[in-house]
C-alpha cells in the first residue's frame, strides 16, 4: 500500500518537474533560435496548463500520505504539490487577462479610418492580410473605451517628431518613414518571447494643433492578451512628455 502511494507521489513529482522544464525551455529555446517564437511559447504555454491535472494528482498522493511525516513518498508529495501550485497560480495569472478581454490582436485609435502598413505587410507572418476587421470595433470600444485619437497642441511637423521620439522612447524601432505623408511604421519586439508587433503612426493636422492616430497590430495569436492596447497608451504617455 504504501508503495503505491510513494509511486503515485513520485509520478506527480515526476510530471511537475517535467512541465516546469516546459515552462523554462519554451523561452530559452526561443533565444537561442532553436524554436520560433509561436512554438516556444506553446511550449511554455501547455508546461503551465499541464500544472493543473499535475495539481490534481499531487493533491490525492498528498491526501494518501497523509498522517505521519515519516510516510513513504509523504515529502515527495508535498514537493510535488508545491511545485505544481505555482505553476498553476502563474497560469492563472497570465491567463486571467484573456478571460476579460475579446479574442481581437488588432487595435486602434481610428476604428473608421486606421492607418494602413505598408512595410509590415511584407512579413511573411501578415501574408494573411493587413486589412483592420470591420467587426474589431465595437470589441475594442467596449474593452478599451480610453483608446481614442491622440490630439496634441503642436504643428504636424512638430507633432511628427515628436511622435517618432516617443516612439523610441517606449523602445520601438522605426523601420518607415513618411515625413510628407506624416506616417511612419514600427516594430515593438517583446522581451521574453520574442513576439513582433506592428504598429503604424499617422500625424494630421487638427485646427491649431494635429492628431495623431495609431494601429498596433500582433503578428500571431487571435487575442493579444491587452498588449496592444497597453502599447498605444504607453505611446500616448511618452508622447506627452515629448510634447512638454
Amino acid at each position: 500500500m504504501n508503495s503505491g502511494r510513494s509511486t503515485l507521489a513520485s509520478v506527480a513529482f515526476f510530471l511537475a518537474v517535467l512541465a516546469l522544464v516546459a515552462v523554462v525551455a519554451g523561452p530559452l529555446a526561443i533565444h537561442a533560435a532553436v524554436v520560433t517564437p509561436f512554438l516556444g511559447f506553446r511550449i511554455f504555454g501547455l508546461g503551465l496548463l499541464a500544472s493543473l491535472p499535475i495539481l490534481v494528482l499531487a493533491i490525492a498522493a498528498l491526501i494518501l500520505t497523509r498522517g505521519a511525516a515519516k510516510r513513504e513518498g509523504r515529502a515527495t508529495a508535498v514537493r510535488a504539490t508545491v511545485l505544481s501550485a505555482l505553476m498553476a497560480v502563474i497560469f492563472a495569472v497570465l491567463a486571467a487577462p484573456g478571460m476579460r478581454l475579446p479574442a481581437i490582436h488588432d487595435i486602434t485609435t481610428d476604428p473608421n479610418d486606421p492607418p494602413v502598413f505598408v512595410e509590415a505587410a511584407r512579413a511573411p507572418e501578415n501574408q494573411d492580410g493587413m486589412i483592420y476587421p470591420s467587426e474589431n470595433a465595437a470589441l475594442q470600444r467596449a474593452a478599451y473605451p480610453d483608446i481614442a485619437p491622440i490630439v496634441v497642441k503642436a504643428a504636424s511637423t512638430e507633432a511628427y517628431g515628436a511622435a517618432q521620439r516617443a516612439a523610441t522612447d517606449v523602445g520601438w524601432a522605426i523601420v518607415r518613414s513618411d515625413p510628407a505623408a506624416g506616417t511612419f511604421e514600427a516594430t515593438s519586439t517583446s522581451r521574453i518571447f520574442l513576439f513582433v508587433d506592428d504598429i503604424s503612426v499617422r500625424v494630421r493636422p487638427d485646427g491649431d494643433g494635429s492628431r495623431i492616430d495609431l494601429r498596433s497590430r500582433s503578428r500571431v495569436g487571435k487575442s493579444d492578451l491587452g498588449a496592444n492596447a497597453a502599447r498605444i497608451r504607453a505611446f500616448s504617455a511618452a508622447l506627452a512628455r515629448a510634447t512638454q
